[in-house]
């Protein structure tokens, strides 16, 4: 038992010792080590958001500017780790090798990821939609709340987030109305009624609606000779977020506006002959 006791006092003493020698031959270097990764996170803070500031006053899109800002930063932290590790007379050739090879490993076990990713980046660099824009994309639709390396978040006007990977994205047809949304609306009537009078009653209905928007002024027409009705088409902007209340706000309001004016909206019918043979 004293025996125990004594050969594990010795092996603290040596550690004891162990650390000892290590911190009166390295205490210089581990602690310039040290100075140099705390300077290394304190500049790459400042020079982050200096860049963020000058992108700001810039007008620089938000989601670009924390892009350049973050890579920034990541680029002189590490710089300044390398600076640490060759402090610490530790060679990084050696892991400049190994990390190649695993990202070579990283990048075939995820290659779904690692093409987000760089659809992220031209999404990015390329400015193809912006925070707060309206897209329309793989039958997905709804007002961009975040863009990241991985993935676009669309808001819904009914409040359901839409993640879509990047890639799906990227190389495909989408639409970007920025903050608003087309409308398009039909409405039928009788052959007999003067359609210069339903059109300027449509007119007259948008133009009353605060949520269709007034800087792009309304499109109102005959869009068809159906079979028992003259069809109205009315197209319209209006804010992304109240795109269904505008809608069926509009729509109610032209119904209730052409049967005060008493213009005869006709029910569809079709007359069917049968031929004896």
């Amino acid at each position: 038992m004293e025996q125990q006791i004594s050969q594990q006092f010795d092996f603290i003493a040596q550690i004891y010792q162990v650390a000892v020698e290590f911190l009166v031959g390295y205490s210089f270097q581990l602690f310039g080590a040290v100075l140099v990764i705390i300077a290394g996170f304190l500049i790459g803070r400042w020079v982050s958001n200096l860049l963020l500031r000058i992108q700001e006053k810039r007008n620089v899109d938000i989601t670009l500017r924390q892009f350049i800002a973050s890579t920034v930063k990541l680029i002189i932290l590490v710089m300044f780790g390398i600076v640490a590790l060759s402090q610490l007379g530790i060679s990084i050739t050696p892991m400049i090798a190994a990390i190649g090879g695993v990202a070579v490993g990283l990048s075939l076990a995820l290659q779904g990821p690692v093409s987000n990713y760089g659809a992220g980046l031209m999404i990015i660099l390329t400015r193809m939609y912006r925070v707060g824009d309206t897209i329309n994309t793989q039958g997905c639709s709804g007002q961009v709340e975040e863009i990241t390396l991985a993935a676009t978040q669309l808001r819904a006007e009914d409040g359901e987030l839409i993640t879509i990977p990047n890639k799906h994205i990227m190389g495909e047809i989408h639409s970007n109305s920025e903050e608003n949304r087309i409308v398009e609306g039909v409405i039928g009537i009788a052959y007999a009624e003067d359609p210069n009078k339903a059109i300027s009653i449509i007119r007259r209905v948008l133009n009353a609606q605060d949520n269709v928007i007034k800087s792009k002024s309304p499109e109102v027409g005959i869009c068809e000779f159906a079979d028992s009705s003259v069809n109205i088409e009315y197209r319209y902007w209006a804010p992304t977020g109240n795109y269904f209340h505008t809608v069926h706000q509009v729509n109610l309001a032209v119904f209730e506006a052409f049967r005060t004016e008493q213009v005869a909206i006709p029910f569809p019918q079709r007359e069917v002959r049968m031929l004896s043979g």
